[in-house]
């Protein structure tokens, strides 16, 4: 291999971003990450260097997925952050360190991974040196997750199409294959 053939290699893997649904379908809203992966997974314009995967609420099948080594990680779920339902936020994670919370916190943060909920398992793969260096989660605000049900309110449904095509633009991006302008992401 050459140097500029393992320059070429190593771009190639660095740039590399997970798309990750979140998301429990049996409890309404709270399946919108799921849902939007479902579709995201549909389109033929995503680069080659994106990766769509449904965890569902399994936080540990994400975890070992980002052993695969990834640049950047998009999770996409429902939130609450007190906004209209169907609201699309962008937030950038900020992930605490394992080795700085007190053991008892430590124990209680990953007692239950195989339910774990996103927060959990970007602390796990941060102790474990896998979790990328640009960590997002793209959110819907719901209307609400605590019901048993299946199926998406109708203001969360209407936000999963400019939801995708919000993380086709993002993940062009953070893959460095956007043709158009390099604006950075707008977080909110």
């Amino acid at each position: 291999m050459t140097p500029e053939t393992s320059t070429q290699a190593q771009n190639s893997i660095s740039r590399r971003v997970l798309v990750a649904g979140v998301g429990n379908v049996l409890q309404g809203d709270d399946g919108f990450g799921v849902r939007v992966v479902q579709e995201l997974a549909k389109r033929t314009d995503l680069p080659p260097c994106v990766n769509v995967i449904d965890v569902g609420i399994g936080g540990m099948s994400l975890v070992q997925e980002l052993f695969a080594g990834y640049s950047a990680l998009v999770v996409v779920d429902a939130v609450d952050r007190g906004g209209k339902p169907g609201t699309i936020y962008l937030l950038e994670a900020e992930v605490p360190d394992l080795a700085d919370m007190p053991a008892e916190e430590r124990e209680n943060h990953l007692a239950d991974m195989h339910l774990a909920t996103p927060s959990r398992a970007f602390v796990l793969a941060k102790g474990l040196g896998v979790l990328p260096p640009r960590v997002y989660i793209l959110g819907c605000q719901s209307h609400s997750i605590e019901d048993l049900s299946i199926g998406l309110s109708e203001e969360v449904e209407g936000a999963v199409a400019p939801t995708i095509e919000r993380l086709v633009r993002e993940v062009h991006r953070l893959s460095g294959t956007d043709t158009g302008a390099r604006e950075a992401l707008i977080v909110e």
